[in-house]
């Protein structure tokens, strides 16, 4: 457990990573190569496998409405044909369907959640994370 991060800090040291995890097994169980997957995510193919071996981001859970919403925004994504413009427009989707799953994060209270057990000293009345 470390001393008190912002909410900021937990979105870009945990939560980000985990959803990316998320993101990487959704599209590798859609039978997506490692390699488009690294382009599609604009992460390097090491970290893609990393994601799939479960050694990169693996102490934070989503709920299940978070989970299901990965994957409903994955299978959009897929349903693109993989082109060489397609993958840089899946970029740019990728980008907004993980800023719109991070909003959901908020508002559900998942963010707090994950703050008060991350962070020392975090109140368990806390809700800055949700607002």
């Amino acid at each position: 457990m470390k001393s008190m991060q912002q909410p900021q800090e937990i979105e870009v040291w945990y939560v980000l990573p985990a959803i990316r995890r998320e993101f990487v097994l959704q599209l590798k169980k859609q039978g997506i190569k490692q390699k488009d997957i690294s382009k599609i995510m604009r992460i390097t193919e090491p970290a893609v496998s990393q994601y799939v071996k479960d050694k990169r981001a693996k102490g934070i859970k989503f709920d299940k409405r978070i989970n299901d919403a990965i994957a409903r925004a994955a299978q959009r994504i897929t349903n693109q044909r993989i082109t060489k413009q397609r993958i840089t427009n899946q970029g740019l989707c990728i980008i907004h369907e993980i800023q719109v799953i991070c909003k959901q994060i908020r508002k559900d209270g998942q963010l707090c959640r994950i703050h008060k057990k991350l962070s020392k000293g975090v109140s368990s009345n806390c809700s800055v994370c949700c607002t």
